[in-house]
């Protein structure tokens, strides 16, 4: 029995096969992966900086929830396209143009929320969140530890986090919500390495398969974008 490529949706496979496996072809991946996510991540961090220091922006964004809405079924949408279909995120320019409304309802729904914050405490939050990724990143790529195993483990953790995130928000503790924006910063610090070593590739257990560059772009972004939001959330709950 054969199967068709173009229609598969699982973006994971081998490490030890034969595409991945040239080396030339995983740099070239690698590469063209965080090009994307440096675009993404400027565009984001620039629509914050504008919510943030613009009061007129501000002003409309709080005079006009519809948009805040809008921008978040915009973002929930793209996701959930890019990652269940496999012929849509692997096809250009449809998974470029995805992307990039993806982004920017990201951005904005980002800014929104980053507008409750002072400018310290962005500052402080991307900085930490900067240092953070770098660090991560360096490590997945430098360690022997495989940890491309334990994709039961993360998605068993994510809805471990939800559930504690909706008990948070029933008994309203500002307690309980440090603790949960602290696991959560924990919980997306360890997928960071995982997906990192996943688009890796090479000695690892599992890859990204080469044509997934723009889901390997998504899920980096995601990873970045939640440390920064529960860093963020940390500094705020941390208020005297």
């Amino acid at each position: 029995m054969s199967y068709d490529y173009e229609s598969y949706n699982d973006p994971l496979t081998s490490a030890g096969n034969m595409e991945f496996s040239d080396k030339s072809v995983r740099m070239g991946f690698i590469r063209k992966v965080y090009l994307i996510l440096m675009a993404q991540l400027v565009v984001t961090f620039g629509m914050v900086a504008l919510f943030t220091l613009s009061s007129d922006v501000k002003n409309f964004v709080h005079a006009t929830p519809a948009l805040f809405y809008a921008a978040l079924v915009g973002t929930f949408v793209c996701i959930i396209a890019l990652s269940c279909c496999g012929n849509l995120r692997r096809r250009t320019p449809h998974n470029y143009i995805f992307l990039a409304i993806f982004t920017v309802c990201e951005g904005f729904v980002l800014g929104t929320a980053a507008a409750s914050y002072t400018q310290n405490e962005i500052l402080i939050a991307v900085g930490v969140t900067v240092v953070v990724t770098l660090s991560l990143t360096l490590f997945a790529f430098q360690t022997k530890i495989d940890f491309t195993g334990c994709g039961i483990f993360v998605f068993v953790s994510v809805i471990v986090l939800m559930l504690f995130g909706i008990l948070a928000m029933i008994f309203r503790s500002q307690v309980l919500n440090l603790v949960y924006s602290c696991l959560g910063a924990l919980l997306f610090c360890f997928y960071l390495v995982f997906d990192t070593q996943l688009m890796i590739g090479g000695r690892h257990k599992y890859a990204l398969s080469p044509e997934e560059y723009v889901f390997a772009a998504l899920t980096l972004y995601l990873d970045v974008v939640n440390i920064f939001m529960y860093i963020l959330s940390i500094i705020g709950n941390s208020r005297s």
